[in-house]
């Protein structure tokens, strides 16, 4: 790997314009209420696993369209509830995969709640359990470009309404503070991260790790490698799409979606991440909570110089878990 993108004085303030639709609010202020959350929804089994240290519960929950989405709930098993929440949201992919695959927010005394994501989660670690009921138009090779043919019926229009109703399930749950919920998750998840936050204001910090899906515009031919390579591909067959495809992305930039957010952020980056480039991630960040009235502080962003896609991986959980100690410690 080598440096490819913008030198670091550059990214620290780079916010490139991005094109933004006039009705973007009012697109998502429509889906939402075209799919309302329903608490009824959410239910919950406990879950016997060999594990002495924490509590496992398989939850369920109605997501866009009311289709039901498979979580797992991983609690302390020393700790009662309510917890501080930590709702993780998974890179392209994946699935929940199994409990024991996800122990480190509960081991820091977080109720964890791990969100699968429909129609993935056989690509890497233990598998998922949710369809995706909701059949797509022609695509390339991987998730990105499923439905680009309009902004009603791309993927992403059904993820980001499952990850903004897996907060207001986590809201739900009696091991759960609602009032200190946090999002986070890595690439893929980082993209749901910054559409939870930025759609939902319930969340109050936002985790989002080498984030998937920020400034479009730029990434799509940026980069050779998948998945922004994937829409490049579709448009290389599909000459005559490329400002409907444009269209259509434009409601779903994370770094338009977190220019909405209320909460703190703690961004991360790789400096050789050919998978989601650090200006696109700078981008995000700093725009981040430029749409909201107050507007919160500028984000935070953790930078690996070194690293690629993997970011600072355990290095970055490390600093997260340090970061939210003290943003909860400021609010109590």
């Amino acid at each position: 790997m080598a440096y490819f993108d913008l030198p670091p004085s550059e990214l620290e303030d780079y916010s490139p314009e991005l094109p933004e639709p006039n009705d973007f609010d009012a697109f998502w202020a429509h889906t939402l209420a075209q799919n309302p959350f329903d608490p009824a929804s959410v239910s919950t089994a406990p879950v016997t696993t060999p594990l002495r240290t924490h509590r496992v519960q398989d939850v369920t929950f109605g997501g866009y369209a009311g289709d039901p989405i498979r979580a797992w709930l991983i609690a302390p098993a020393d700790q009662s509830g309510p917890l501080p929440a930590v709702v993780e949201f998974l890179g392209m992919g994946g699935g929940r995969g199994l409990p024991q695959d996800n122990l480190a927010w509960a081991a820091a005394g977080y109720a964890h709640l791990v969100m699968d994501t429909r129609g993935q989660g056989s690509h890497w670690g233990s598998g998922g359990d949710t369809p995706d009921p909701h059949g797509t138009g022609p695509a390339a090779a991987g998730f990105a470009t499923h439905g680009l043919q309009s902004p009603e019926e791309y993927l992403y229009r059904r993820l980001f309404v499952d990850a903004h109703h897996a907060v207001e399930a986590a809201a739900v749950l009696p091991e759960v503070d609602a009032s200190r919920i946090a999002v986070t998750g890595v690439s893929q998840g980082g993209g749901l991260t910054l559409a939870a936050a930025g759609l939902n204001h319930r969340v109050i910090a936002a985790m989002p790790d080498v984030p998937f899906m920020c400034a479009l515009t730029r990434a799509v031919g940026l980069t050779d490698d998948p998945p922004y390579a994937d829409i490049a591909g579709y448009l290389a067959v599909h000459r005559d799409e490329v400002e409907q495809v444009r269209r259509t992305l434009a409601y779903f930039d994370g770094a338009l979606l977190g220019a909405r957010a209320t909460c703190p952020a703690l961004f991360s980056t790789g400096l050789m991440d050919t998978t989601c480039p650090p200006s696109t991630v700078f981008a995000a960040r700093n725009r981040w909570g430029q749409a909201a009235v107050p507007a919160p502080a500028r984000p935070e962003i953790r930078v690996y110089p070194f690293n690629g896609h993997e970011g600072g991986e355990s290095y970055q959980w490390r600093e997260q878990v340090a970061w939210l100690a003290a943003l909860h410690q400021n609010l109590e």
